[in-house]
């Protein structure tokens, strides 16, 4: 015997639910002027509770085309500039945005509370179709906000920490214990992360790795930083300003502008790479290779990344609000040059 299928939700039922007419949750999805902000809201959360959502193809051919995605970007203009995991990362985006004539608004943002704002602002005010969401804390106010809004996005990151938004991620876990697994296996028993910001979920999902794969060593030490190759310098330079017996004899980074800012320090007080100590660099990139010695790298498409985050983002926006749905791409692959070898 044959199921008989659900109804299907119409706007019919969402207006029913929210006490409203169709025109006003007509109103509401269009961010268009009329509705207090009670309302506004009760037409939404009707919506999410019926599971109904506007078909955006739709309005597109009704003359509502996606012209521009936002991203919004919380970190300092000078290491957001020098740090080459977003210019590539932002080039794979804008070659898709490019397949579909449309143009990313980029702003760099203070603080968590400013980018709430900043997205309610894009999207109450129709500066946006959809927006790409980065760096994902716990407990990210940002998942309530696209709730609240039916706001298309792509979160980057971590299914963890995405609140079941439709995200796109790498196994962050299973590189760091790839690498220091590798430098082990090197022979090294003394092994050193210098970390990013310890706020940002991805960070904390490295930390924890990075704990349970050194579980077993003679040393493990972590230095939580800012991404900028400042912060890597000075981390690097307190690492090894132990005595011989007391300092790691190979550190993990986890960009590539503090891991040559860690080869600088080494040089500079007179530790040979890789003979005194070992360096291993996340998101290779051309300065990993252009260094001397050449930096070994956790690497990754990050073009490639960007892409399919923007390939993501318009199959939300076409498939509705509320497509959840979880893209991991391939793991970081570790990359060895000459900045690694065994202790001597």
């Amino acid at each position: 015997m044959t199921a008989t299928p659900a109804p299907r939700v119409t706007i019919k039922d969402v207006a029913a639910r929210a006490g409203v007419s169709k025109g006003a949750v007509s109103l509401a999805f269009n961010h268009k002027p009329g509705l207090s902000e009670g309302t506004r809201d009760r037409i939404f959360r009707a919506a999410r509770e019926l599971g109904w959502a506007p078909n955006l193809t739709a309005r597109t051919l009704a003359g509502s085309r996606v012209d521009v995605v936002g991203l919004a970007v919380c970190r300092p203009a000078r290491v957001l500039g020098l740090e080459p995991w977003y210019m590539e990362f932002v080039s794979g985006v804008e070659g898709v945005l490019a397949e579909h004539s449309c143009s990313l608004l980029l702003r760099l943002v203070r603080n968590m509370d400013e980018e709430v704002g900043v997205q309610e602002s894009w999207w109450r005010g129709r500066q946006v179709g959809g927006s790409i969401l980065v760096d994902f804390r716990a407990d990210d106010p940002r998942v309530g906000l696209v709730e609240r809004l039916g706001l298309p996005v792509v979160a980057v990151g971590h299914p963890s920490l995405t609140g079941g938004l439709t995200s796109v991620w790498t196994d962050d876990a299973t590189a760091v214990t790839e690498a220091v697994r590798y430098l082990a296996a090197l022979g090294h028993r003394r092994i050193a992360r210098v970390g990013g910001e310890a706020a940002l979920g991805h960070t904390a999902i490295r930390t924890a790795a990075f704990d349970e794969a050194a579980g077993a060593l003679a040393g493990a030490w972590q230095v939580a930083t800012d991404f900028s190759g400042d912060a890597g310098a000075r981390a690097t330079r307190a690492l090894l300003t132990a005595s011989a017996p007391d300092r790691p004899t190979a550190i993990v980074y986890d960009n590539d502008i503090m891991a040559v800012a860690g080869l600088s320090v080494a040089a500079e007080m007179g530790l040979r790479v890789p003979d005194d100590v070992s360096l291993l660099a996340w998101d290779d990139s051309q300065l990993c290779r252009l260094t001397h010695p050449t930096l070994s790298a956790m690497s990754h498409d990050v073009h490639g990344f960007g892409a399919e985050v923007a390939r993501t983002l318009f199959s939300v926006i076409t498939e509705g609000v509320g497509a959840a749905a979880s893209h991991p791409v391939p793991t970081p692959v570790l990359t060895p040059r000459g900045s690694t070898a065994p202790p001597r």
